[in-house]
């Protein structure tokens, strides 16, 4: 009895517990979105790990992570949303399906396809930690046994959250070295005698630009919609149906070959190869589409980082790179397939190039924010939420990345052949979001299922990438 009674104790000290949640992570889980990220590690052998191994794993390497992964959200007497401490039962997160035995592989992908189209559309239960884990022990033709993490957006940003996986991960040539990840290169600091001359025209530049981009934002936000289009469905459910998730795989030594060719970078060169495989899907299925102007949300992390910290920096008070939802987002048009475009495909990147360097170098995403900020002061959190909302629903696709490691890495003696992530619950068609792994870019398509064609939309991605890759070399053959 006396060791039930402090057991019981325990359990009550350990509720007691609570930590404030973020604006953002009130935004993420309100009455109007419920935005989680699927994070797929596809494992080059057989999974060999049975329920008792994966409960040992999640308690002693997942769980201690952030106190967040063994929190619910609750509100307390006075309406503020709160982390509160939970005894996590971890038979309620892992789930492993049930499939027919000795299919073929092409069989298994497509119930590999429909499962995670299902656990999609599922919301995570707010009576527990907002994660689970599915492991699926059927090979795939991309893998031999795939691990999905979903993890609520409340909990962290895919910054936040790639730490987080990255932590339980290991190098799998040797587990006592880091994993080590690509540098992020900025541009040099010019000197003062520059800054001098340069201050008032680069200020009022910036300042022309500030109130471009942020009445812009506003008027997508509050007003202007996209039409709908072979990208847009514009069904104010969407959010609510299933999706398509379909990969593709690009080189990174290619996409720096022309980067270095063009003198962009890599991500100038990613959203051009975007921009310009949607333009083409869209006018494969419908010739009238080049009349129509989709608008692109370009995610940004807005750390100041060079690269990741450990997660037990990240969640320091005063953190460099804090743990969290960091992130801001740029109204990006996507520019329209020309005459002059289909003759010289690199005018994509060079366009993408243009139009998000004039927009970093704004203050628009900084203004959002505070935009943010005060509605919450004013109006409240669920508000917020449904202005974060009819942002995303008025644009007609999300696009965002993260960055891998550089070296192959292991789960449980389990190398990991390729990883991808998902961002599900937004009210939009189409999300396309990207991660580098051992020198190749993966990109992953969630398309809403029966309106956009996942395998001609990945055809036309590809194709733009050869174009601009090709047209790079040919134009550019003559110089070093």
């Amino acid at each position: 009895m006396g060791s039930a009674a402090a057991e019981h104790r325990s359990m009550e000290l350990l509720e007691e517990v609570t930590e404030p949640v973020s604006p953002t992570g009130q935004y993420f889980n309100s009455s109007v979105l419920s935005v989680c990220i699927l994070g797929v590690l596809e494992l080059e052998v057989p999974i060999g790990i049975d329920d008792s191994l994966a409960m040992i794993l999640l308690q002693d390497m997942f769980i201690p992570i952030n106190p967040r992964f063994s929190s619910i959200m609750v509100e307390d007497e006075y309406g503020e949303k709160q982390w509160k401490r939970v005894d996590v039962k971890l038979q309620n997160h892992v789930n492993v399906p049930s499939f027919p035995p000795g299919l073929s592989l092409e069989a298994y992908d497509d119930y590999f396809n429909d499962y995670i189209s299902r656990i999609a559309m599922q919301p995570l239960p707010g009576s527990q930690p907002l994660w689970e884990i599915h492991i699926l022990k059927y090979p795939t033709r991309n893998a031999a046994g795939n691990l999905i993490f979903k993890l609520h957006h409340a909990l962290g940003d895919g910054f936040s959250l790639m730490g987080a996986l990255l932590s339980c991960l290991q190098r799998a040539d040797n587990p006592s070295f880091p994993l080590t990840f690509p540098s992020l290169q900025y541009p040099s600091k010019p000197d003062d005698s520059h800054c001098k001359k340069s201050m008032w025209p680069v200020s009022l530049s910036s300042i022309f630009s500030t109130m471009s981009d942020f009445g812009w934002s506003l008027l997508k936000s509050g007003l202007v919609e996209d039409d709908p289009s072979p990208i847009r469905s514009g069904d104010a459910g969407v959010q609510f149906k299933p999706i398509t998730v379909t990969t593709m795989t690009f080189a990174l030594d290619d996409i720096k070959e022309i980067k270095t060719r063009l003198g962009v970078t890599i991500n100038d060169v990613i959203a051009g190869i975007i921009f310009y495989g949607t333009r083409l899907y869209m006018q494969a299925v419908d010739e009238k589409s080049t009349d129509i102007n989709p608008t692109s949300l370009v995610l940004l992390n807005t750390r100041n980082i060079g690269g990741y910290k450990s997660i037990r920096e990240m969640v320091k008070p005063d953190a460099e790179s804090p743990w969290g939802n960091q992130f801001g987002f740029l109204h990006v048009s996507v520019p329209p397939l020309t005459d002059t475009t289909s003759s010289n495909p690199l005018e994509f990147v060079e366009k993408a190039q243009q139009m998000i360097k004039r927009k970093k170098n704004s203050l628009a995403v900084s203004l959002t924010g505070r935009l943010l900020e005060v509605l919450r002061k004013l109006r409240g959190p669920e508000e917020t939420a449904k202005y974060i909302h009819k942002t995303l629903r008025n644009s007609s696709m999300t696009i965002s990345n993260v960055i891998g490691p550089v070296e192959n890495m292991a789960l449980a003696n389990h190398p990991v052949k390729g990883l991808y992530f998902m961002v599900v619950g937004v009210p939009q068609s189409l999300t396309i979001t990207m991660v580098s792994y051992t020198g190749k870019l993966r990109v992953a398509v969630g398309a809403e299922k029966g309106f956009i064609d996942p395998q001609k939309f990945k055809a036309c991605v590809e194709d733009a990438f050869e174009s601009i890759f090709k047209s790079s070399r040919e134009t550019f053959s003559g110089t070093n």
